[in-house]
């Protein structure tokens, strides 16, 4: 008997309020959505972080005739510097931090630009010689770079030891932004749908102000009479969610099979962990809107 009279006090104070439900459904979408693409986005820089960073290379560039580099002073390297370099990847304090070692010849570097920039106008106009000879260097541990950068940076023959993993940075921090921005986002329409729930509850307390009161004659409880608007705007907030939910698998769906087909080599997030992201986003819901609306009646409904 009481399910049914709350239940029926639900669907009064849904129809009675339809547009404010309406708005607190979208609104809650909307925030949700941005909510859960700042936390998949997240989710995709970890992945790539955990990739790339085990797949991190040095590279030992070497001396060639354009070259500033103090080191380069004497000219492009030598084939005693090139082997006393090579030779320095063995030496005992270093061999430990030395995963793998690639040497890089100056038609190698002419073949690989033209690989990756087979597009640009000024593909044929490098030549061979312009472009410098490298060691490729995979470490053991990618946090180890200053060791290798302070031993080989100011050997003879040496031009620059480059990270790749600046290059990373400079990627995760544009990543990292974005997600911020699409975490500001929803945090602006998140305030939006706690206030629009506020105000839905009010209206909706207000416009059956002589129910409650009637209620409370009857000596009907406080958890009765408020629990009937604390649902209202839970369900509004979780029909909200569920579409945000909804989005997100669909859109990520088709955007990870896509990019993983154009990408083969990057590892994208799985269909697993964006499901693992969706029941967050419900019980967020749950606790703006139950939070809001509860807050919401003890300060304007006396029981």
């Amino acid at each position: 008997m009481r399910a049914a009279f709350i239940l029926s006090e639900i669907g009064l104070g849904l129809r009675r309020n339809l547009s404010m439900v309406i708005s607190v459904v979208l609104v809650t979408f909307i925030s949700l959505t941005f909510v859960g693409a700042a936390g998949l986005l997240q989710l995709q820089i970890g992945q790539m972080k955990g990739y790339w960073y085990d797949r991190v290379e040095i590279a030992v560039f070497l001396c060639v005739d354009n070259s500033t580099s103090p080191t380069c002073a004497a000219g492009p390297v030598t084939a005693e510097q090139r082997d006393a370099i090579r030779a320095m990847f063995g030496a005992e304090n270093l061999s430990r931090y030395v995963s793998s070692v690639a040497y890089e010849s100056q038609d190698d570097a002419l073949r690989h630009f033209r690989d990756q920039f087979a597009n640009s106008p000024i593909v044929d106009s490098v030549t061979a010689d312009q472009l410098p000879e490298s060691f490729r260097v995979s470490l053991v541990d990618a946090e180890k770079y200053e060791i290798i950068d302070e031993a080989f940076s100011s050997l003879p023959g040496v031009d620059v030891v480059s990270d790749q993993r600046e290059l990373l940075e400079r990627v995760f921090t544009v990543l990292n932004r974005a997600s911020l921005g699409a975490l500001l986002v929803a945090g602006i329409m998140t305030l939006c749908a706690v206030l629009l729930i506020a105000t839905t509850i009010r209206l909706s307390a207000f416009s059956r102000r002589r129910e409650t009161g009637i209620m409370r004659l009857v000596g009907a409880s406080k958890a009765v009479i408020q629990l009937p608007f604390i649902l209202e705007g839970v369900i509004a907030a979780v029909v909200g969610a569920v579409l945000a939910s909804g989005t997100l698998w669909l859109s990520s769906s088709f955007l990870l099979t896509r990019l993983a087909r154009q990408c083969p080599d990057t590892a994208f997030i799985s269909a697993h962990q964006v499901l693992l992201l969706l029941p967050a986003l419900i019980l967020l819901a749950v606790l703006l809107a139950g939070a809001s609306s509860l807050l919401t009646l003890q300060r304007y409904v006396k029981v």
